[in-house]
């Protein structure tokens, strides 16, 4: 874990752990069993001044990029993956309001989220759309100097709970044009907001992901994101790396933890009519190599990838889309084999290592889902466009 050369993603770090050793961890279990969205956490990243990850520094922020963001969400992700997911989306989000700020928007938005005084998430997903949440159906109408909105979205990390929600609507008529893809930030109190039940998943159940009506939802102009029909830019230039590197970076946090768990089992429990230590067998100490080596590859892949789209590399695209399959593929099998080390002891109902293989599972099928990277991918490397 020591190949972070530069010293401020160094110092967020360890910090980062730091806090997720002290508060994330003593509260994952709970927040787990009782579907609680992780405030205690979030508010300690705020105190900490973590929140403002993407903000730029004159504007109160840290003005870090992609590495440090995935340093960061894999030291929340292995104490507890619903709080780093919950921070992994206010930091795409906050980075998606911070790329084409207006005055207003830098004051009423930026300013707030660096002084840990206010929490993002993104809007994105629809139900019917799968995984093309750059085909919304939610739709924007002009009246006089504000928006009206009218649709629904769906999986809402941190759903009724963020400060503001950047979401993604088009023009009536326009639901298969992606070129029309409008960004929008939407308050929490804004009139018209129809929260809907919370989803009860078998994973990541502290991150009160939830469904959102728009019923005629009024936000000012001024709200606007860029440009409407900013599409291509937003989702591909912003959207897709920083979303693909915080879920790579939670997703490596709960293999990792899966496999720290796994180490210090075998070294304390013992077979006691032979005395012999779990970690001595070579059936078992062979699986825990196989999953050292899937955590490791993951890692440095997804620092690399991180490292492209930091200094702007033309290679960085690709190496984003298969940083996020690779990590998936990781978290999923390192889980399972965890669990099998585990034997018995494993399947106890709400122990930490079942709750991080529940976890784990939703990396295959997070938007944008294995299926369509592995697409992306294909395209990118052959040159082909992605849409």
């Amino acid at each position: 874990m020591n190949d972070i050369p530069k010293p401020a993603t160094a110092n967020l770090q360890k910090k980062s752990a730091q806090i997720a050793a002290a508060v994330l961890a003593p509260n994952a279990d709970r927040v787990d069993r009782e579907g609680q969205w992780p405030a205690d956490g979030l508010h300690a990243l705020a105190d900490a001044g973590m929140m403002g990850l993407h903000i730029p520094r004159d504007l109160g922020g840290l003005d870090e990029g992609l590495l440090s963001l995935a340093v960061v969400t894999e030291e929340l992700g292995r104490a507890c993956g619903s709080t780093a997911m919950c921070f992994g989306m206010h930091c795409v989000a906050s980075k998606v309001l911070a790329a084409k700020a207006t005055k207003y928007q830098e004051d009423r938005y930026l300013r707030p989220i660096a002084e840990g005084r206010h929490i993002t998430t993104l809007a994105l997903s629809e139900p019917g759309t799968g995984a093309h949440f750059f085909l919304p159906r939610s739709h924007y109408r002009v009246k006089g100097d504000n928006f009206v909105l009218d649709g629904q979205k769906s999986f809402v990390t941190s759903g009724d709970h963020a400060d503001s929600y950047v979401l993604s609507v088009v023009p009536p008529g326009a639901e298969l044009d992606p070129g029309t893809f409008t960004c929008l930030v939407m308050d929490r109190d804004s009139p018209g907001i129809e929260w809907l039940d919370p989803w009860r998943g078998l994973g990541m159940r502290g991150n009160s992901s939830r469904g959102a009506k728009l019923n005629n939802v009024i936000i000012p102009q001024a709200n606007l994101l860029g440009v409407t029909g900013d599409q291509i830019w937003y989702v591909f230039e912003i959207v897709a790396p920083y979303f693909l590197v915080a879920m790579a970076g939670v997703y490596l946090g709960i293999a990792r933890a899966a496999l720290e768990l796994t180490i210090t089992r075998l070294h304390s429990r013992r077979h006691e009519h032979t005395g012999e230590t779990l970690n001595t067998i070579s059936a078992l100490s062979d699986e825990v190599a196989d999953m050292w080596t899937r955590t490791e590859r993951s890692r440095h892949l997804v620092h690399h990838a991180a490292r492209l789209g930091d200094t702007g590399s033309v290679s960085s695209q690709a190496a984003l889309f298969a940083a996020k399959l690779d990590v998936a593929e990781t978290a999923v099998a390192v889980t399972s084999a965890a669990m099998r080390l585990a034997g018995g002891q494993g399947y106890q109902e709400n122990s930490t290592l079942a709750r991080l293989f529940r976890d784990a599972q939703a990396a295959h099928v997070m938007s944008p889902t294995t299926h369509l990277l592995r697409r992306w991918l294909g395209r990118s490397i052959l040159g082909m466009p992605l849409l």
